[in-house]
């Protein structure tokens, strides 16, 4: 309702206040505690990286990664924020599309278009940066995946299942000829976490949970994985063999141990642990990032960086229990799963209580594809919590 004035428009009193005061409004919803715990991991990350690759001479230190991750994270938060921006009900339209490119990306990343790095050929060679279609492929999975079980209505029964299943196994498979069991079982955790929130009977969780550990039993003995890579995943239990001698296979994890363990209480101080210093902790700045955190700021920084993903987690799930409807609490279920697997796999393999599977930890580990996707996964929550009113 307007009053005309000579010459100019006037909006009546009240009318754009109920515009910008409504409570329903998207932006008056926004998780302010979830970002500021994402921001603070971030940061953290980018100091512990820093110290994990700035090199030995306090003259010359060496600050391109330091540089590649705060871009990486620069393009990560705008991303979140394109994320949450777009109702998350729109995304279930997407979804094929983005099911369909994903998965042509997986079938050229193992082709001859692929880079090969350590025995894996997961990623493309972008100029100075690479891309490794894999991480972008756990977004696209959880938001199809809870588009279909939300269409369902919680009603699982075995065709359905089957269906759900083959929706996920696919892109699977494809990881797996890279080949990439880590990744594989961050999809593994993902579809059970959907699956039980999404009202699969009990005696199917059961027959999965057998099917997946027979799987995983017949990945290690099938010749598919190289012998180094079976050595990381067995080298937690301990196991002895000829052609895994226990400095090959549980060198990581020892000198892990060593970091963390000469933390103590307090930590050396930041940018002063002696095993960070001297580079002796392999692929530090990446798999092994929580062994700075560790070595640096002791037993009270690591559990302060642990609180931190803890509250995030938290956050997740209570995004989860106040969405709106079904598929906004599956899409923070398949989040949230990807997430927890990731933190304690990942800390796990640097205490030596889990496999060495090259998982990074969300936030704090150096790369691009992983540092976007976990922005875009927390876009997905923070869209979610944003709209649960409208």
């Amino acid at each position: 309702m307007t009053t005309a004035f000579p010459g100019r428009t006037r909006v009546a009193p009240g009318a754009l206040g109920r515009t910008s005061r409504n409570p329903a409004a998207p932006w008056r919803h926004l998780d302010l505690v979830l970002v500021a715990c994402v921001a603070a991991v971030g940061v953290l990350g980018c100091l512990m990286i820093f110290s994990a690759t700035r090199g030995r001479d306090p003259s010359d230190f060496d600050t391109s990664f330091l540089t590649k991750q705060a871009l990486f994270m620069g393009i990560g938060a705008v991303a979140m924020a394109l994320t949450a921006l777009v109702d998350y009900r729109r995304y279930r339209d997407l979804a094929p599309v983005a099911y369909g490119g994903v998965l042509l990306l997986l079938v050229m990343v193992v082709t001859g278009l692929g880079s090969e790095k350590k025995g894996s050929q997961a990623w493309f060679q972008l100029g100075p940066f690479q891309l490794q279609p894999s991480e972008l492929a756990k977004i696209v999975v959880i938001v199809g995946l809870a588009s279909i079980i939300a269409h369902f209505n919680s009603e699982l029964d075995l065709p359905r299942l089957v269906g759900v299943l083959a929706l996920a196994g696919v892109p699977m498979g494809l990881i797996m000829l890279q080949p990439d069991l880590g990744t594989t079982l961050v999809f593994v955790a993902v579809v059970m976490g959907m699956l039980l929130i999404g009202g699969a009977q009990a005696r199917h969780i059961v027959a999965l949970t057998v099917v997946g550990i027979i799987g995983v039993g017949v990945v290690l003995n099938s010749g598919m994985l190289e012998t180094y890579q079976q050595c990381r995943l067995t080298s937690f239990l301990e196991q002895q063999d000829e052609d895994c001698t226990e400095r090959d296979a549980a060198y990581n994890q020892d000198q892990a141990k060593v970091a963390i363990g000469s933390g103590s209480l307090l930590g050396a101080g930041l940018f002063q642990g002696t095993q960070t210093r001297l580079d002796i902790v392999p692929e530090q700045h990446t798999d092994f990032i929580f062994t700075a955190v560790g070595e640096e700021l002791g037993f009270v920084g690591a559990a302060t960086l642990l609180a931190l993903l803890s509250v995030i987690a938290w956050r997740i799930w209570r995004t989860a229990q106040l969405a709106r409807d079904p598929l906004g609490t599956l899409i923070c279920v398949g989040v949230l799963s990807m997430f927890v697997f990731q933190v304690f796999e990942n800390v796990g393999m640097t205490m030596g209580i889990m496999p060495v599977t090259g998982i990074p930890l969300p936030f704090m580990s150096y790369g691009g594809s992983s540092t976007l996707t976990a922005f875009i996964a927390m876009g997905l929550v923070l869209n979610v919590h944003m709209r649960r009113f409208s």
